[in-house]
């Protein structure tokens, strides 16, 4: 779903920007997803559910993602790569969008927002946490 997508696009902006200014959160955040998405209640509704379980849940998200990414620590990562991953990780753990959309959403994010590598390393570390989250 494109409007989905969009949410997705405006989330990973606004995690990038927690990233690199960690004390920066706040309204910022809450008035960039209601101008980004025109005012729509039903998107940002979704954006908003996105980026505050992705920011509660960070420390677990890293470590899980830590675990996963063998020989990759995650201040190695690229910052856009680091947060497709932390979005991607996010929906498949607990929301009810479906794995595979999931990770297909944070390839073609990876693909907009990262370098040229970022789709594939991004598909194979989701897909590497989906199969290490199966096992368990």
């Amino acid at each position: 779903m494109v409007r989905r997508s969009r949410a997705r696009e405006v989330v990973l902006q606004i995690l990038y920007q927690d990233d690199l200014n960690p004390d920066g959160q706040g309204q910022t955040a809450e008035s960039f997803l209601v101008s980004r998405l025109h005012a729509d209640e039903e998107l940002t509704a979704f954006a908003r559910s996105l980026l505050s379980g992705v920011r509660r849940n960070r420390g677990e998200l890293d470590e899980l993602l830590s675990k996963t990414a063998e020989n990759w620590s995650l201040e190695r990562m690229a910052v856009t790569d680091r947060n497709v991953l932390r979005l991607g990780a996010f929906e498949i753990l607990y929301t009810e969008t479906p794995d595979r959309v999931a990770i297909n959403e944070a390839v073609e994010l990876a693909k907009r927002f990262g370098t040229d590598q970022s789709a594939q390393f991004v598909n194979g570390i989701l897909d590497r946490f989906l199969q290490n989250r199966a096992s368990e």
